[in-house]
């Protein structure tokens, strides 16, 4: 229950800091959005279909997304 909570806490905090990223020429904001609205994906369906339209729009991006995160996920062979 408290990682749940945690996690829509998160995901809701990076999405307001990515809309003030997008006024304000320090903050970074579109990544801050798209970071928030990925975590929020995991809880809430609007944002699930958010990130599914942004996937089927933006193909390139996604698949470049995903080589760098199964490069940070993927375990080291001993």
């Amino acid at each position: 229950m408290l990682k749940r909570v945690a996690l829509i806490v998160a995901g809701w905090f990076l999405l307001v800091l990515g809309a003030a990223g997008l006024f304000l020429p320090v903050l970074p904001g579109i990544p801050f959005l798209l970071i928030g609205l990925s975590i929020l994906s995991i809880e809430y369906d609007w944002a699930r279909r958010w990130v599914t339209a942004l996937r089927r729009r933006f193909p390139a991006t996604d698949r470049k997304l995903q080589g760098i995160l199964n490069k940070k996920v993927k375990p080291t062979s001993a």
